[in-house]
């Protein structure tokens, strides 16, 4: 059996195409509450009630309320120190790409680019009649309606929504391509997006796992770091030779 490299010993310069696929975990360190984990979104609220299109069909203005004090909320927080070193990592290596299951666009507040948003993005909306897309970063919005008159919903995929077609198509075409793929701050129990990962494990490719506790499928990563995702991606930039960062 081939003797592994230690995980302190590898440099991230050696891969050509990284991908990173992100959860909630990432931006838990920003301040944004996870989703199912201790303390985690959906213990407070029922989906029923404010992220499901039944939801929205039955009372549009409630259910823009609640996304309303989501937005207010995110607006005021930061990106954190894993989100900073993703985007620098792509900075130095631009074939580097993220997709992530978040909706709060930390990514991209910290400057990444070619960033695949599987479950949509709370800083845009969608027309249902028209089918057009549009961010908006008012809060709050200057109008809920479209100008044909339709209300406008939030471009997020809410339970029981499927994936965007388009979205899932590039992001497939990203992880069969990689070299490297890490895995940062996912339980990796929210499908179809968990499958994602799946096909860069099945291909044998170098794979990083970070996340605060082992998931369902840690023993199929070639190496699995418990704890921060700041810390942990910070002691993976000391093996190469990227600015280190630090957290604000």
């Amino acid at each position: 059996m081939t003797q592994l490299p230690p995980i302190n010993s590898l440099d991230l310069n050696r891969f050509k195409r990284i991908v990173f696929f992100t959860g909630a975990g990432i931006s838990a360190e920003s301040g944004i509450p996870t989703y199912r984990g201790k303390g985690g979104f959906w213990t407070h609220y029922n989906y029923e009630d404010y992220a499901c299109q039944r939801a929205f069909d039955r009372d549009p203005e409630k259910v823009w309320d609640f996304h309303e004090e989501r937005r207010r909320f995110v607006s005021e927080c930061r990106p954190a120190l894993g989100h900073r070193i993703i985007a620098e990592i792509q900075r130095h290596k631009p074939e580097t790409r993220v997709i992530t299951q978040n909706i709060d666009g930390m990514h991209q507040k910290a400057e990444s680019v070619d960033v695949f948003e599987l479950h949509g993005s709370l800083w845009r909306v969608r027309c249902p009649r028209e089918d057009t897309r549009e961010e908006i970063f008012d809060i709050p919005l200057k109008s809920r309606h479209c100008r044909c008159g339709a209300y406008l919903r939030p471009d997020i995929v809410w339970f029981e929504d499927p994936l965007d077609d388009a979205i899932l198509k590039v992001s497939i075409s990203a992880v069969l391509k990689c070299d490297l793929l890490i895995t940062v701050g996912t339980s990796a129990t929210v499908f179809p997006a968990a499958e994602i990962p799946l096909l860069a494990l099945q291909r044998g490719v170098t794979s990083i796992e970070i996340n605060l506790e082992p998931t369902e499928i840690s023993r199929f990563y070639t190496y699995t770091m418990i704890g921060s995702a700041g810390k942990n991606l910070q002691s993976l930039l000391g093996q190469s030779s990227f600015p280190i960062l630090h957290q604000d």
